[in-house]
């Protein structure tokens, strides 16, 4: 039974923590779009798809492109730092969102400009961004969410706690990922 809810909980809020990035850094070009004067067309978030933001009119595509993963890398930082100070129950969990989107979006600016012609890093390089910056992006980024991550594995039943997880940490994981994918199916954009 140990073994199971590690699968559920590790499953789940891997899960949860890959859609849930996506929508804080859509909510980043939508943010930062709707700051500078451009006119967002679409967000597309929906649980089978890779997530994006069409935009119409955009006077200022470089704040608009930095914006997914500045704001998708800081607010989860933010929400942990402030829920670690109200000392929020299952904190592990917000700690382990908050370091999957520093790693995610370090790894998709800081590597992606070698592959991603359309994406976040190929906008950002053809308007003006050198690519030196982007790489700076993914090592600040990258190795801090690992940081977030280290020393959480008996949390999450690994080394010494040889299965082991909370049952109510599990079953939260498992809701926040089941229920987003229902508000994405139910809401979202899947073109």
């Amino acid at each position: 039974m140990n073994r199971l809810q590690q699968a559920v909980l590790i499953g789940t809020l891997v899960g949860f923590s890959w859609l849930a990035m996506q929508v804080v850094h859509e909510f980043g070009h939508v943010l930062v779009a709707r700051m500078t004067g451009a006119a967002v067309v679409k967000v597309v978030l929906h649980p089978l798809t890779v997530s994006r933001t069409d935009l119409g009119g955009n006077p200022h595509p470089l704040a608009v492109v930095w914006g997914g993963p500045l704001v998708g890398s800081a607010l989860p930082v933010l929400a942990f730092w402030i829920a670690s100070i109200f000392q929020v129950p299952y904190l592990y969990l917000l700690r382990f969102f908050a370091g999957f989107c520093l790693i995610a979006n370090g790894v998709y600016i800081g590597l992606g400009w070698r592959l991603a012609n359309g994406a976040d890093p190929g906008v950002m390089i053809g308007n003006g961004s050198p690519v030196w910056l982007l790489i700076v992006f993914g090592i600040l980024t990258f190795p801090s969410g690992l940081y977030l991550w280290h020393r959480q594995g008996r949390y999450f039943g690994l080394g010494t706690a040889g299965g082991k997880v909370d049952g109510h940490a599990t079953i939260i994981s498992a809701i926040l990922f089941l229920g987003l994918i229902v508000v994405e199916c139910l809401l979202g954009n899947r073109s």
